[in-house]
Order: C-alpha cells, then sequence, then structure tokens
C-alpha cells in the first residue's frame, strides 16, 4: 500500500487512520457530511492528502445533485466548497484545493452542468496526481541533507498515510533509507493523537526500517546524549517570511535543535505555502475536543473528567530556528523570505 485514499469507479475510499495500527479498516466516502467529518476527526489527514481528499470531496458531493439550473447548481456547489473549508482551518492545502475547484468550475460556467461535474472530476484527479509528483521531487531534493549513517528524529506522521506519495519527511527519509540501508529513525509519540506511535512507527515497520519509537519528552535527552544527528518534519502551513505551522511539538524540537547545534529540516509541497501572510501569528490554530488530551485514543481517561485543557493541534516555529525547507521546487534556505519570494516569483 502506498496511499490511504483511492478513488476508483467514481466512488471515493480511504483507509481509517483512528484504527490504525491496530486494524487497517478502508471507509467508503458516500457523501458530503462524510467527507466533512473524515476530515474533521481525522480519519483522513496530513495536509496534503486533505487536499486530495476535499477535491474528491467535492465531486462526491455533486455527481448526483440533480439541480439543472446552472445559478442554482453553482450555489450548491459554493455551499459544498463552503462547508469543507469549516472542517479544519489550519493546513492551508485544503484551501488550495478547493479553492482550484471553484475556479476551474466558474472558468467554465458558459458549459453544461453536467460538463461541469466532469470538469471537477478531472481536476481533482489532477490534484492527486501531482501530489504524487510533488512528493518525488520533494524526495530527490532532500536526500541531498541525509548522509551514509544519520539518526533522524521526526515528528508526527508525514509518509504514506499523509500524502498522496511516498511522503515529505518521511518520503525523504524513505530515499535515504533506500540509498544508505542503514538509516536510523527515532519516532516520537506525537501527543496527544500520537500520530508517531501509531501511524509513523507502523509506516517505518511496514518499509523495514530501522525505527525506534521514544515519548515526546526523551528528545533533549537523545540529543544531549549525541544519539540524533538531525531532524525533519512536515509542515501544515508556511508563511511568506518561512514560519512554520506544524502538529504540536514541533517547536519544542526545533528549540532543542538550535541549542544541541543539530540541523532542523522542513519539508513540504509549494501547495502548503501561504504567500498571503507574513508571519506564523497570522495563522489561525486549530483547538481541539479537550477529550483528546484527557483521554487516549478517545477511550481510557487519563486525568479527573473535568480537568480544564488547552489542546492547540499546531504551533509555530519561527524560522531563525530552521535550518532548510526542502520543496518539490528546491532547498530553501535563509535568509527565507527572499530565498521563498525568489523560488516561486523568481
Amino acid at each position: 500500500m502506498t496511499s490511504a485514499l483511492i478513488f476508483k469507479n467514481r466512488r471515493l475510499y480511504y483507509l481509517d487512520q483512528r484504527k490504525l495500527p491496530l486494524k487497517e479498516e478502508w471507509k467508503e466516502c458516500k457523501n458530503l457530511r462524510d467527507a466533512f467529518l473524515a476530515i474533521r476527526e481525522l480519519r483522513i489527514r496530513g495536509a496534503p492528502l486533505i487536499g486530495v481528499f476535499a477535491g474528491y470531496s467535492v465531486y462526491i458531493a455533486i455527481k448526483n445533485h440533480r439541480e439543472q439550473d446552472k445559478g442554482k447548481f453553482f450555489k450548491f456547489l459554493e455551499r459544498v466548497i463552503s462547508f469543507l473549508k469549516t472542517s479544519r482551518p489550519t493546513a492551508i492545502n485544503l484551501f488550495w484545493a478547493l479553492d482550484r475547484i471553484k475556479k476551474v468550475a466558474y472558468q467554465n460556467k458558459s458549459k453544461s452542468i453536467k460538463e461541469l461535474k466532469e470538469l471537477i472530476l478531472k481536476e481533482a484527479e489532477m490534484i492527486h496526481y501531482e501530489d504524487r509528483l510533488l512528493c518525488r521531487k520533494m524526495a530527490e531534493n532532500g536526500i541531498r541533507l541525509i548522509k551514509k549513517g544519520d539518526r533522524i528524529l521526526t515528528h508526527c506522521n508525514t509518509g504514506f498515510l499523509a500524502t498522496s506519495g511516498e511522503g515529505t519527511a518521511l518520503g525523504v527519509i524513505y530515499k535515504g533509507a533506500h540509498r544508505y540501508k542503514n538509516i536510523k529513525v527515532y519516532v516520537d509519540e506525537t501527543r496527544p493523537l500520537l500520530q508517531g506511535a501509531r501511524l509513523t512507527s507502523w509506516e517505518l515497520i511496514k518499509r523495514k526500517i530501522d525505527v525506534t519509537l521514544i515519548s515526546d519528552n526523551m528528545a533533549a535527552y537523545l540529543m544531549q546524549k549525541g544519539e540524533i544527528d538531525k531532524v525533519f518534519v512536515g509542515a501544515d502551513r508556511i508563511t511568506r517570511c518561512g514560519d512554520v505551522a506544524n502538529k504540536i511539538g514541533t517547536y519544542n524540537l526545533a528549540v532543542l535543535a538550535k541549542y544541541h547545534h543539530l540541523p532542523f529540516y522542513v519539508v513540504a509541497p509549494s501547495t502548503s505555502f501561504d504567500l498571503t501572510i507574513e508571519k506564523g501569528e497570522e495563522i489561525p490554530i486549530e483547538q481541539r475536543s479537550p477529550d483528546e488530551v484527557r483521554k487516549v485514543l478517545g477511550k481510557i481517561y487519563i486525568s479527573p473528567k473535568r480537568v480544564k485543557v488547552y489542546n492547540p493541534a499546531f504551533d509555530v516555529t519561527p524560522c531563525q530556528l530552521i535550518s532548510a525547507i526542502v520543496t518539490d521546487r528546491g532547498i530553501i534556505k535563509p535568509p527565507f523570505k527572499e530565498s521563498i519570494l525568489k523560488i516561486f516569483y523568481g
């Protein structure tokens, strides 16, 4: 398996990531509500894959819509896109993909509703195809930052469960492990939803890569002991100055890496950049359910049931703590603002 999403015979299927690693359960997304809940409840996750899934979800929502009045059809399309945009606020790929679908529809307003539905499907398929290409290009660029025998720390999940291809940060690691064979990867749990423990360690074991799971509070000790050579993480949104929003706990690792003089690399496709905002404080940070912290995997309480909880899903790493950003367009190095504008606008 190289993806957590399948679109076949005009039907959309996804691997329910809440059930991993104990159970591999595929589900079908049959309507708009299914799509919204799949994103909102992290059944499908990872910024690039959310974008791909959202594109297909628009088609699923409209394919059987029988409205023949074009004005009413576009109003329905607007409602579908607006609703999906409310599922999660931080990952820019969701908004990028939905805006791209909307743009194609409005550029072809003169066509019939049947033709519009087909154009929307083709655009969703193109987003899917392009995401696989972006993963390959990121890996090809990022491999230059990996050496024989590297001991790499990674956070959350950035592999084939988070993209349509091999992944972002994990995609680079996979390519490094294929080339050098002796790469060692440390994965932190990634509380509170344990994406590192449940998903990344599962992926790495499937790929037969040397992986060691650690709790989130062990990273500093490993760095102090000289057991880590570099850190690779993904990104959910990157600003014009190079600030990076990623899974909560990323900032911790960046601070630790800076103190221990270790390179801290971010790997993300060009679709994860938001050039409309300058700095990280402008990025909307998703606040999730208190029970994600009070309980383990939504089942067993590990705290008093009424204790107050603060549960941001993401944090922002300032660009000053980042060594380089690996993209499908190349490796971006400081000064980030100038380098980002150059790689996007020439």
